[in-house]
């Protein structure tokens, strides 16, 4: 299932010049996007403690999601899977293993923390960037689709762990979010 899904989205890569640009520009600047956008959430007029707890705990999670994929790869040496000839390749090579994907890591972390904290707006924006994002990575060919839910696994994970040991109100949490 697993060669299917990834055969079926890569599929398509080649088909339409405007699609290509498209997903390899979300394959290759979503992340920086996504983390803008929370950025430019710190100087949001409303609730705007609550929201900067979120921006930190959302770069916390980014943050040890990478980290924590970074230990799995020691481990796991999944090749890319046009390595494997399975697909076509329409971006640069990637020059680490395939599982789990870096890039939904940090972007399902970031959403998934706005998704946890209840700030629903923010997180649709998000997810729907997340998505892209995810969906751009196995369409470019340097994801296998279990890449990318392995990757969003780690994400989610470590967003529910900033978020059970980083708590808003705290005297570190006031003392971070009062900047600017």
């Amino acid at each position: 299932m697993d060669r299917t899904v990834t055969l079926w989205i890569n599929s398509l890569a080649g088909a339409s010049p405007l699609l290509d640009w498209t997903m390899i520009a979300a394959s290759e600047v979503g992340v920086p996007l996504l983390v803008l956008y929370v950025v430019l959430q710190w100087w949001s007029k409303n609730d705007r403690l609550s929201v900067r707890h979120t921006c930190v705990a959302a770069g916390l999670a980014f943050l040890i999601g990478l980290g924590i994929n970074q230990i799995i790869l020691l481990f796991i040496h999944r090749i890319r899977p046009y390595d494997a000839g399975l697909t076509h390749l329409i971006i640069s090579r990637s020059a680490d293993w395939s599982f789990p994907s870096d890039h939904a890591t940090a972007t399902f972390a970031i959403a998934s923390t706005f998704l946890l904290r209840r700030a629903w707006r923010r997180a649709w924006v998000l997810l729907s960037g997340t998505l892209l994002v995810c969906v751009s990575r196995v369409y470019v060919g340097t994801h296998y689709a279990t890449d990318i839910i392995g990757g969003a696994m780690t994400g989610a994970i470590a967003a529910a762990v900033v978020l059970s040991a980083y708590w808003e109100g705290t005297w570190a949490d006031k003392f971070v979010t009062g900047f600017l």
